[in-house]
């Protein structure tokens, strides 16, 4: 299975690709966990052109995070995939369609286009949207924020805003999960979500 998590800066994606990661493993599972952008060396120097960056317009934006995440699919996802591994991803595609299609106003249909593209139509069996307003947040964060992360309040309001439109179009394949729980109640509804994949 390809999975992928979600959601604003400091809504707990990363931890919960590590514990999914672990309980498969833990049931004899192959697993790749990777994140974005990045999990390549071509693409950890993208992100840091990204995140540590001085201002870049919206398409380059979009246009280098389609870049980093074509190479991780070339390199890691679908060779993964096709030796039988399961791939958890800290962000995929619906990153690009709420910060660069929708935060940023490129549109929601011409980011998904190029990213489809840019990926030959890979998307994941199952995204789980943690849903969290950025103010419960606060905290949570890395100490040093990156170039995103810095746009401030307002922008992190409407990505999230985003991701709640995102997972109302794309229902079949996103799951909302309420990520103001503990993270061990998140694990396990993400595991009783995944019943009918696994």
């Amino acid at each position: 299975m390809f999975i992928s998590f979600e959601g604003v800066d400091g809504s707990g994606k990363t931890t919960q690709v590590a514990l999914l990661a672990d309980s498969l493993r833990g049931e004899g599972r192959n697993v790749v966990a990777t994140r974005e952008p990045g999990g390549t060396p071509a693409g950890e120097r993208i992100r840091e052109l990204l995140l540590e960056g001085g201002e870049i317009a919206p398409w380059t934006e979009a246009a280098l995070f389609a870049a980093a995440r074509a190479q991780l699919v070339d390199e890691v996802i679908r060779p993964a995939l096709a030796r039988g591994a399961d791939v958890i991803c800290d962000r995929y595609i619906d990153s690009s369609l709420a910060y660069q299609g929708i935060a940023r106003g490129l549109g929601v249909e011409r980011v998904l286009e190029l990213n489809l593209l840019a990926t030959s139509g890979l998307l994941p069996d199952r995204t789980f949207f943690l849903a969290i307003s950025p103010e419960d947040t606060t905290g949570r964060k890395d100490a040093e924020p990156d170039r995103i992360e810095r746009e401030g309040d307002e922008f992190a309001a409407i990505v999230d805003q985003g991701y709640r439109e995102l997972a109302a179009i794309f229902a079949k394949r996103v799951v909302t999960i309420d990520a103001t729980m503990p993270a061990s109640d998140i694990s396990r509804e993400v595991r009783g979500q995944l019943r009918d994949l696994a």
